[in-house]
């Protein structure tokens, strides 16, 4: 009774003094504890999680002594070594008991039966050798322990036995094998522990006490590195557009500076209002605005291409509103890439790819090294060369069409164009992905400065040059008067004008992180910069004329942030903890001027540079401060709550509040769990800034030139346009998880998002048909041709479902494992919620800011619905992967296309495959089918009504409209919006992979 007495009051203590331990084989004191319990008191203590098998601890008592601490290494230390014992920290709260290499080389010198032998090699899922693993055999003091090649050989009696395979970082593996005077091979696969994401600690769910995804209140998608790189895509974005059900991004045709840097977005809310962390800090946004009849029209987004793939651990994304949490731009959610840290080994990667149609050649070098530094410290690098060439997919042009746009119009032109279209069918046009080289470096590193204390480090560069084409000038359209472009002894056919764009975007943080009995402070520092220069050439500027040069630098834009960052986190007992901190922010956008020949007259054909009444350099600052609790009610219940108060310079503050919850129920079987938050997202500095003036094609109408005038300028002003306001939003989810087993769980999502005052970029304001309005007359006044800029010009309300399952480790023969992923992401609703907040001088004169065309670029132009199915298979030196993805329908209504028309893009399926195979232990090479069937964007144009049904029924109006949308024909696969996925076609990639 003494004991018990004594034992229940240690556990109620959770062990508040560390331990000196009396273990067998010596006497044990009256109040000896079993190490089962011991190692229980130590989890409820330090809210960690220790996993063992049940063999490591039967039988095994301990005596706690009175040598007081507060640190879990020190006690698990203490506590295990005497028992031949080990551990190792798989995450933050997990920890995994083995048998130290000590204990197991024991069993090798035991006597033992020598008439059989039990022999065979263990490697992981990558056919990689696994050394140290141990070899138990069931109910017998028995075992050995793999060599660095992973083999193993291991003394049986005759009969049936039960062996026992583990390993730290693997999942365990038990087997059968029946001896019987003779050697028997039995060889066996692991799988890595860290493949299944289900137990590892997500950063993103709360700033108070960190969770696996199975456990947090919110949607959390977990993403393997590995994973991303299966996809056989060269960079992130383009990677997570086959993995993240939400996520959706495409190569714009032709985009000029868009082309740096596709846009993206998750959930259909434009890719500004996603936050990107790298290691839990804010990431840079880039300094380019998208001004162009593309996705994401008037925002700006962050280079998800700089972050090499090999330098990736994981991605996070947290599928819901963290205003709350992180501050503005997280009002669709928030991604959170965790780099590579401890060094494994060093791997050296050489790729190669091209097209079905032969162009796209791409090569690629990239090596991922380090080293570790003691137990704890590392320092990871990443280097990566890509060089990838242009891709075409242009059309048949329309001549009659043609000749009216860009000819003469007449019969006698008709015939000329004609006669070049026979000769060059395509106009000479090129429609596709630009050319690419690209650099990146990245390193990540971390150094313990004691147990509890430690300074990490990570920094990314990449540098990347990109070529592409704007509209061919054909002989037709425009002319070499002065022969700057031609040679003179050889017929004219046109000319091509190029654009290239060179970007430099780098990041890094450094950061000091303290664990100290319940208390972890987090102080950081982060800096940022996206810096883009472009330059025009093969064109020329008509207001020079024979004295215009042919190349032209444009100018450009810049953004630098830094960023510093104070994070404490309390644990104040084994149901309560808090989080607070700070964060500041100063951020700078430059708008850089052109070459003064760039910017004469109309500037260059193509692409007119930036003046320097354009250019300018703005700054701001802003402050905030949150406060995280969170609450466990019970085992099973759930509680979070979180404030947070911004204050910035320009606009003022903005205060945002989020609660969530979550509840387990069938014994941790089903998870239900909801949210529901305020969030804002603050103007872009580039937003408030931007001013610059291009010429743009308007389908139907020709090039024109356009201007894009500050927020601030006098052009906004005398058209009553009010100062910029952060958007603000109020967020809804709700969402049920089962995982009836270890190797299936499915979870379903629903999300509700409402936004005020969302910022967009107006449509072009002009003179009205017969200018007879007050704006014609203010237009008049101020010498304004046609302007658009940014205004808090609409709300919307964007509702959704997210579907993700899991079906893994199903064995097949007795090494092969197969999985199955099924996810998906359908809108419910995305759609105008009120009415337009057009200025008053705009609205009466009839017109409006957010028309038609934006209104579809904003919220129809991404997959109404999108699903990714795919299956893994391991099998010995084998690993085949099939992933399947549907992108749904996506609506268009482009500028020249009538009023009663919409186009939509059908419902497409797109088959990958993936196909590995591991030489030897070093060497393996990999080949992906991207697309494999060739599936292409294809569209329709449908009625919106009975006049736009008589329209189509025409068969001459039909040719007009799908003239308006393809450029008389260029553009005939993805139109010059874009499209729902890529139009490049199948693709294929070869990779070998050395590991050293």
């Amino acid at each position: 009774m003494r004991k018990s007495l004594f034992k229940k009051w240690l556990i109620a203590c959770n062990l508040s003094l560390c331990m000196v331990f009396t273990v067998q084989g010596q006497r044990l004191a009256p109040n000896s504890l079993p190490l089962k319990d011991v190692i229980a008191a130590l989890e409820k203590k330090f809210r960690v999680s220790i996993l063992y098998r049940e063999q490591l601890v039967q039988n095994k008592k301990v005596t706690p002594d009175t040598a007081g601490c507060n640190n879990p290494d020190k006690a698990l230390h203490n506590l295990l070594t005497p028992f031949g014992l080990t551990y190792k920290k798989v995450s933050p709260t997990q920890i995994i008991i083995s048998e130290g290499p000590s204990h197991t080389e024991k069993y090798v010198k035991m006597p033992a039966e020598q008439q059989n032998l039990l022999r065979g090699t263990v490697h992981n899922e990558k056919n990689e050798p696994v050394p140290g693993v141990s070899i138990i055999v069931i109910g017998v003091d028995k075992g050995t322990v793999t060599d660095a090649q992973g083999n193993y050989a291991l003394p049986l009696g005759d009969g049936n036995h039960k062996i026992y395979f583990s390993s730290v970082g693997y999942g365990s593996y038990m087997t059968s094998v029946k001896m019987q005077q003779g050697e028997a091979v039995r060889n066996v696969t692991l799988n890595s522990a860290i493949t299944d994401l289900s137990g590892v600690v997500v950063a993103v769910g709360s700033r108070a006490s960190q969770r696996t995804f199975t456990n947090t209140s919110l949607p959390v998608d977990n993403i393997n590195g590995a994973d991303l790189i299966s996809t056989g895509q060269l960079t992130l974005d383009k990677a997570l557009q086959y993995r993240a059900p939400s996520f959706n991004t495409v190569n714009m045709p032709v985009h000029d500076a868009t082309s740096l840097s596709d846009p993206y977005e998750i959930r259909n809310m434009g890719p500004c209002r996603t936050l990107i962390l790298i290691n839990g800090k804010r990431k840079n946004p880039g300094s380019l605005v998208y001004i162009q009849t593309s996705p994401g029209r008037g925002e700006t987004e962050t280079d998800l291409s700089a972050i090499p793939l090999e330098a990736i651990k994981r991605v996070e994304i947290l599928r819901d509103g963290a205003s709350a949490q992180y501050g503005s731009d997280a009002i669709a959610g928030v991604m959170n890439i965790i780099l590579k840290d401890r060094y494994e080994y060093t791997s050296f990667k050489t790729n190669t790819g091209i097209t079905s149609k032969g162009d796209g050649f791409s090569i690629a070098n990239s090596i991922n090294s380090g080293v570790n530094i003691g137990t704890k410290g590392f320092a990871n690098y990443t280097i990566s060369f890509q060089k990838e060439n242009r891709t075409n997919r242009p059309g048949k042009v329309d001549a009659e069409q043609d000749n009216i746009d860009l000819g003469d119009g007449t019969e006698a032109g008709l015939e000329k164009v004609k006669a070049y279209l026979a000769q060059f069918p395509d106009a000479r046009n090129v429609n596709g992905t630009p050319a690419i080289t690209a650099a990146r470096f990245l390193v990540n590193a971390g150094i313990p400065v004691n147990n509890n204390a430690s300074i990490y480090a990570n920094a990314a560069y990449v540098y990347k040059n990109i070529q592409s084409y704007a509209n061919y000038r054909t002989a037709y359209w425009k002319q070499d008067p002065y022969n700057l472009l031609h040679d003179t002894t050889a017929d004219y056919l046109g000319y091509g004008p190029t654009f290239a764009g060179d970007l430099n975007d780098y990041n890094a943080t450094l950061g000091f992180k303290q664990e100290k009995e319940s208390w972890t402070t987090d102080i950081s520092a982060t800096i940022g910069s996206n810096k883009q220069l472009y330059s025009v050439d093969n064109t020329w500027n008509p207001a020079l004329g024979a004295q215009s040069p042919t190349t032209f630098r444009p100018g450009g834009y810049g953004f630098h942030h830094a960023v510093g960052n104070i994070d404490i986190t309390h644990t104040i007992n084994e149901q309560l903890a808090i989080a607070f901190g700070t964060e500041f922010r100063h951020e700078t956008f430059t708008i850089m001027a052109g070459d003064k020949a760039s910017c004469v007259g109309v500037g260059p054909v193509s692409f007119s540079g930036i003046a320097n009444i354009n250019a300018n350099t703005s700054n701001r600052f802003n402050m905030g401060g949150y406060l995280d609790v969170s609450y466990d009610l019970s085992k099973t219940m759930l509680l979070n709550a979180t404030a947070r108060q911004e204050y910035y310079n320009d606009f003022g503050g903005a205060f945002v509040w989020k609660v969530s919850g979550r509840k387990k129920l069938l014994g941790d079987k089903m998870t239900v769990r909801s949210s529901l938050s305020t969030g804002f997202r603050a103007p872009g500095l580039q937003q408030v800034n931007l001013q610059i003036v291009q010429q743009i094609f308007t389908p139907g109408m020709g090039v024109q030139s356009k201007g894009v005038v500050s927020n601030k300028s006098m052009q906004a002003q005398v058209l009553g346009v009010p100062a910029l306001k952060p958007e603000q939003s109020l967020n809804f989810t709700a969402g049920i998880g089962l995982r009836p087993s270890r190797n299936f769980s499915i979870t379903l999502d629903y999300y509700n998002i409402n936004i005020k005052d969302r910022i967009i970029l107006s449509a072009d304001i002009a003179h009205t048909a017969n200018k007879n309005t007050q704006l014609d007359t203010v237009l008049s006044a101020n010498g304004i041709i046609g302007v658009s800029f940014f205004t808090n010009g609409i709300s919307t309300n964007t509702q959704g479902l997210d579907l993700v399952a899991s079906f893994k480790n199903i064995r097949v023969f007795n090494t092969g494992r197969v999985a199955f992923n099924l996810a998906g992401n359908y809108t419910m609703a995305n759609k105008l919620s009120g009415v337009v907040a057009n200025p008053k001088l705009i609205e009466e004169a009839g017109q409006e800011v957010f028309d038609y065309m934006q209104e579809a670029l904003l919220l129809t132009s991404r997959p109404k619905f999108k699903a990714i199915l795919g299956s893994d298979l391991t099998i010995g030196k084998v690993s085949v992967s099939i992933n399947n993805t549907l992108f749904g329908p996506a609506t268009f209504r482009s500028a020249g296309l009538d009023r009663n028309i919409k186009m939509v893009f059908r419902t497409k399926l797109l088959t990958d495959g993936h196909f590995s195979y591991q030489f030897i232990p070093w060497l393996g090479a990999s080949f992906a089918i991207n697309n494999m069937f060739n599936v292409l964007p294809e569209y329709v144009l449908k009625p919106l009504n009975s006049a736009g049904q008589q329209v189509l029924n025409d068969p001459v109006g039909l040719r007009r409209n799908v003239n308006a949308v393809t450029f008389n024909g260029r553009y005939h696969i993805a139109t010059y919006d874009g499209s729902h996925f890529s139009q490049s076609g199948t693709t294929f990639l070869l990779t070998i992979n050395c590991k050293l």
